[in-house]
């Protein structure tokens, strides 16, 4: 329907064709907005793989190719606000961003679970859902602070997660969201148009392995300078600490811990069949919206390819960390005894969870009242097999001691204890 009304809306000349130039773009926001500094130069490679990924390879349907040029003047008008916020007021700049916890496991690895638990103690700072979709305020967010006007930002969230739940009701059920429910800061290293959220809803192959390729450094650079816009907006003490997560962080931990050398890392475990029929089903239901003809099993295929990449450069990575900046947590170990996980985990942060446990089982008993339409996948609807998935994961799975389920050849250990 949304498709039609676009199709409709451009045969009589009232929606714009799509542009896929990135001057075009650029200069377009530009001079819609009076501003002329998107800060950093490095997006600008980024952004023309992108496009021509997504001009090329993606397949986009009309709704598609709108809702991409939306986002990408959405993200070039907040680079152009992030500068003004940065010149108006240096001290943004100044704040530290001291001991973030982040959560790095793969796709549907139980990463959101754990997040939303941290993010119900109040002594960590962490973003909201409206936040990783619009991160930098309009120019008259001072008279939000000053109380004279709200906040546009949740309401434009309000009306995305609207417009998706419509698109494909499946999406918000398989990751449920509100414009204040604690999220992932995914949206903020996609404002370097770099990293896994566009993979997620476009097929952008060529895009992909660009992204493999290259340094992330000055994308987690300008995450940490938006993380201390929302800091300030927030007027939130830079002395409480962070609680990140988003997979992106698989792929980057050597980005990540060079912008955060003293983050505390919580990595996360759960069977391998499990984390990848569930991603390629996240991704696929994300990609049927934009495009028609997505070949399920194709989808499945780069998927497997993208979990077993993640796993490979998370472990790689991990040898250069002290073992004193990270832990390991299992998805079944937190199904079974989320409180004993939580408790390891806090005793790791060197904190008392007592203050923590209310808020935590009032999040747990808000999740479980809400209906929630399970998520329903399996790996033959991608053309994958379970001995496969198994086979390739297996020294991973052996590795990190992670319950399975049918494994064969895979030794299945009990989960280590303390």
């Amino acid at each position: 329907m949304v498709d039609a009304g676009i199709r409709l809306g451009r045969k009589v000349g009232m929606v714009d064709k799509a542009c896929f130039d990135r001057d075009v773009l650029m200069e377009e926001v530009a001079r819609a907005y009076g501003l002329d500094n998107f800060g950093d130069r490095w997006f600008v490679e980024a952004l023309d793989v992108l496009l021509q990924s997504a001009k090329e390879e993606a397949g986009l349907n009309a709704a598609g190719d709108f809702s991409a040029m939306k986002q990408f003047h959405h993200l070039l008008r907040d680079r152009l606000y992030a500068q003004m916020w940065f010149d108006r007021h240096p001290e943004i700049l100044a704040r530290p961003i001291r001991n973030p916890v982040v959560i790095v496991g793969p796709m549907r690895s139980g990463t959101t679970r754990l997040h939303r638990l941290l993010s119900a103690d109040q002594r960590f700072a962490n973003l909201r859902s409206f936040e990783t979709i619009s991160p930098v305020p309009r120019p008259d967010f001072e008279e939000v602070l000053e109380g004279k006007r709200e906040d546009f930002r949740p309401v434009l969230a309000k009306r995305i997660l609207k417009v998706a739940r419509l698109a494909n009701p499946r999406t918000l059920s398989i990751h449920p969201t509100g414009p204040y429910e604690p999220e992932e800061e995914l949206g903020l290293i996609a404002a370097s148009f770099y990293g896994m959220k566009f993979e997620a809803q476009w097929r952008v192959p060529t895009f992909a392995r660009w992204c493999e390729q290259e340094s992330a450094v000055s994308a987690y650079r300008h995450m940490a300078d938006l993380l201390r816009l929302i800091g300030w907006s927030q007027q939130e003490s830079s002395l409480r600490p962070w609680v990140l997560k988003t997979p992106q962080h698989m792929l980057d931990l050597p980005a990540l811990l060079e912008v955060f050398p003293d983050a505390r890392l919580i990595f996360t475990h759960r069977d391998p069949k499990s984390v990848v029929g569930s991603t390629a089903s996240l991704a696929w239901n994300q990609t049927i919206i934009y495009a028609d003809d997505v070949d399920p099993k194709a989808h499945g295929r780069e998927w497997l390819r993208k979990s077993e990449l993640m796993v490979e450069r998370m472990r790689q990575a991990r040898d250069a960390i002290q073992k004193s900046q990270m832990i390991d947590v299992q998805y079944d170990a937190m199904d079974n005894d989320w409180r004993g996980s939580m408790e390891r985990i806090y005793r790791f942060l060197g904190l008392d969870i007592a203050p923590a446990l209310p808020a935590m089982q009032d999040y747990l008993d808000r999740s479980a009242a809400s209906k929630r339409v399970p998520h329903s996948y399996s790996l033959a609807e991608f053309g994958l097999e379970e001995g496969e998935v198994y086979e390739r994961f297996a020294d991973y799975i052996s590795t990190y001691r992670i319950p399975t389920a049918n494994a064969v050849g895979v030794t299945r250990p009990p989960i280590a204890a303390g």
